[in-house]
């Protein structure tokens, strides 16, 4: 029997693995494709992850700007990942490695029996699902996005070099543009969508982005990339499997963000599972269920979904305003709603100063 098993090789599965394994638990990772490429650019706030490694960033943007209705030169670093590094950093020796789906999972006051779709069973006093969303069967909130990596001197005719675009919501529609200097001599442009219920279709956005390309004279070409996070997932219920990862709700509600979290709780998860693990597979996942929904931390999160309800109903004039205001706050009141997933204070104090310096009607919107 595994200690741990890990359905997911993404990186948040990785980094739980990895740190379960150093931990001393026998761990084992669970993914239908193991050695598959990760498809996806990840990026960061550098102060959330500050023991980043040089190999796992592939680009650290000289500038950083965001855009409501005027520009907003944003004095907090941001990195893009470079995934193979990332994966490296992530891998370590001691985990096992199996290629399966799962299909189900058996519980049991011994621990977990993993179905798998060949048939084969496999056995594990705890049991963590890191595979991503779960399907959900009432349309959710979710943020959608289309993209296309162009070489950099065609980028360069939306943005100046070696800067990274938060966001842009300056032309008027209910989506934004995100660029990002992959460190390659190439730029990653997405369109879009931050927040709506259901999410807005990606066809509708890569028809605004082509136009948007050809408008500025650059032809639409590159390799694609296609966004679509699901933003309220519930919080895990009680029960012996850990939900991690996006499958534990860590994607922040009104930003889409996950990556950066789930390196941040990695070590303490596996802490959690090695300090109760001999107390028997229950209380152990018990206790990484604890570690990773404290009560501040659930307090926060139903902040940050307030957040998200409104900003499902901003018109594209009130998501330009809302940001405006956001990113004039001090970097400090900013990282505590985008970073701080346990700083009920902050959270709430940034919230509060953003209602405060709304307009009417804006105010009205933030209320729900």
């Amino acid at each position: 029997m595994t200690d741990v098993l890990v359905a997911g090789g993404g990186p948040a599965g990785r980094a739980l693995a990895a740190a379960c394994a150093r931990r001393g638990l026998e761990t084992a990772v669970l993914d239908p494709d193991p050695y598959r490429k990760w498809p996806n650019t990840y990026g960061l706030w550098a102060d959330e992850v500050p023991e980043l490694p040089d190999k796992a960033i592939a680009a650290a943007p000289a500038t950083t700007l965001a855009f409501g209705t005027r520009e907003h030169r944003v004095d907090r670093a941001y990195r893009v990942l470079d995934n193979a590094g990332l994966r490296e950093w992530l891998t370590e020796p001691k985990v096992e490695v199996i290629t399966g789906k799962v299909t189900g999972a058996e519980h049991g006051p011994h621990g977990s029996t993993v179905l798998l779709t060949d048939g084969r069973r496999l056995a594990a006093a705890v049991f963590v699902d890191a595979s991503g969303a779960p399907k959900l069967r009432a349309p959710r909130a979710e943020q959608t996005a289309y993209g296309l990596v162009l070489p950099a001197d065609q980028a360069e005719r939306l943005a100046p070099p070696d800067t990274a675009v938060f966001m842009d919501w300056r032309d008027g529609t209910d989506s934004f543009r995100y660029l990002l200097p992959l460190g390659d001599g190439s730029v990653l442009v997405e369109e879009t969508s931050l927040a709506r219920k259901p999410g807005l279709p990606v066809s509708e956005l890569a028809q605004r982005l082509h136009a948007r390309l050809k408008a500025a004279g650059i032809r639409p070409a590159g390799r694609v990339e296609q966004v679509r996070i699901v933003l309220d997932v519930p919080l895990p219920k009680r029960g012996q499997a850990v939900p991690f990862g996006v499958a534990g709700a860590l994607v922040h509600p009104a930003t889409g963000f996950s990556l950066a979290t789930a390196l941040q709780l990695a070590a303490r998860v596996a802490e959690a599972l090695a300090d109760a693990f001999d107390a028997g597979p229950a209380a152990a996942a018990g206790a990484a269920r604890k570690a990773l929904w404290p009560p501040e931390a659930r307090a926060v999160h139903a902040l940050r979904r307030h957040g998200l309800r409104a900003l499902c109903g901003m018109s594209p004039a009130q998501s330009a305003q809302f940001f405006d205001l956001f990113f004039e706050l001090p970097i400090p009141a900013q990282r505590a709603f985008t970073s701080g997933r346990a700083d009920l204070p902050g959270t709430a104090s940034t919230m509060a100063n953003l209602f405060r310096a709304a307009p009417a009607r804006l105010r009205r919107r933030l209320l729900g």
